[in-house]
């Protein structure tokens, strides 16, 4: 089976909710063959073809899981122009409180993940001679944030990655791409889980309160992921796009330009005063 020739397919991972439901939507809006993944059952069965959106079940953790939806993708239309890869989770807490199975669990979907979904789409775009890979980041793949270094620790990764894999894939008309948000309006920090033993008692525990207060003030202000959304459909029409985009508000996203141009000293003042620590 296959889709028009004009008709462009994309995957987007994620999509039951936040920036991924947001972009699935948007890009079904403008004629693309959407399909969406969701490691919620639920999700798959109350959103399918609702909006123009395909869903999926697909659990990011699992190769049985990518290999299968990819494979179901290819069964329907033959070809995978675009993937967006969104699918993630948060974890917070001091490093010296996450234990080895949180900080392991939240690389598995965070990092790995992305690489599975990356691995299977290079194949089929590989040898269609063409495609997009864009792998959605954050502002905390640029700098590390206080209480959050094992999702920083991740978004780093995929930053990494992405840049190894933008190199390898060029001769083989294949763009990668990097999309850094900063706070937005979704589930993610609504379903942000807190390391085990700040349940107790922490040496962190004020200092890490300091801190929450204030990012639920920058979240409680943030834009909802419409305008993430808009990026990607930017990014995925533009034929030699750049390397990564950051987009949010203003005053966050200005740490970047500050991180390479201020001494290090200056940048830890000036951005842990904006952070409360």
């Amino acid at each position: 089976m296959s889709v028009p020739a004009n008709v462009r397919v994309v995957l987007v991972t994620g999509a039951s909710s936040g920036i991924g439901q947001a972009t699935a939507r948007h890009l079904a809006a403008r004629g693309w063959r959407v399909f969406g993944t969701s490691r919620r059952s639920a999700a798959v069965a109350e959103s399918r073809e609702p909006n123009g959106v395909d869903m999926l079940a697909m659990n990011v953790d699992d190769d049985g899981s990518v290999a299968d939806a990819f494979g179901a993708i290819m069964e329907k239309t033959g070809r995978l122009d675009a993937v967006v890869n969104n699918a993630g989770w948060a974890l917070m807490g001091p490093i010296e409180d996450t234990s080895m199975a949180e900080a392991r669990a939240q690389m598995e979907t965070n990092f790995f993940g992305v690489l599975r979904v990356c691995r299977a789409a290079l194949p089929i775009m590989r040898t269609q001679q063409a495609g997009a890979l864009v792998n959605i980041s954050s502002l905390a793949g640029i700098f590390g944030m206080p209480f959050s270094g094992i999702y920083c620790a991740g978004k780093f990764a995929v930053e990494g990655l992405s840049e190894s894999l933008r190199w390898e894939t060029r001769p083989f008309g294949i763009r990668v791409v990097l999309i850094e948000p900063g706070d937005t309006r979704s589930q993610l920090p609504a379903n942000r889980r807190t390391a085990a033993p700040l349940r107790h008692a922490s040496a962190y525990e004020q200092m890490f309160a300091r801190f929450q207060a204030k990012q639920a003030q920058d979240e409680a202000k943030a834009p909802g992921p419409e305008p993430v959304a808009a990026l990607v459909e930017r990014v995925l029409n533009d034929p030699r796009p750049a390397m990564r985009y950051t987009i949010g508000m203003p005053d966050q996203r200005m740490v970047g330009p500050l991180k390479r141009w201020l001494p290090y000293a200056w940048f830890e003042r000036m951005v842990g005063g904006a952070m409360g620590v």
